[in-house]
């Protein structure tokens, strides 16, 4: 039952990050095609509840796989990413959105 829940999981993520990856395409051709941007970038400090190198890895490369966001660097302790995101409001809000869409779905699948 174990390796069904995680399958279901996975596909379930699956799903929701080709969404997300359709999601943020179409934002950002949105505001390159239109003469008035709305760009508002910014950089992120996530701290990391993933610890291991496999899980960091995974988290770091879906958010620069994803348009609009691009990590760029992990400080030596391996408890914080630095995220360059292209539209940002609030930047609490923002990376509270990160954690809870990328990150706690990882943790599901992992752990």
């Amino acid at each position: 039952m174990f390796i069904v829940s995680r399958i279901l999981k996975i596909l379930g993520f699956t799903w929701f990050y080709l969404v997300e990856m359709i999601r943020s395409n179409l934002r950002v051709a949105y505001d390159v095609l239109t003469p008035t941007h709305k760009m508002k970038p910014a950089i992120l400090e996530i701290s990391l509840d993933v610890k291991t190198d496999w899980e960091i890895l995974l988290f770091s490369n879906l958010m620069t796989m994803t348009p609009g966001t691009m990590s760029f660097t992990i400080s030596e302790d391996r408890s914080k990413l630095y995220v360059h995101a292209m539209y940002v409001d609030d930047p609490e809000k923002q990376k509270k959105e990160i954690k809870e869409k990328f990150e706690n779905r990882l943790l599901e699948i992992f752990r």
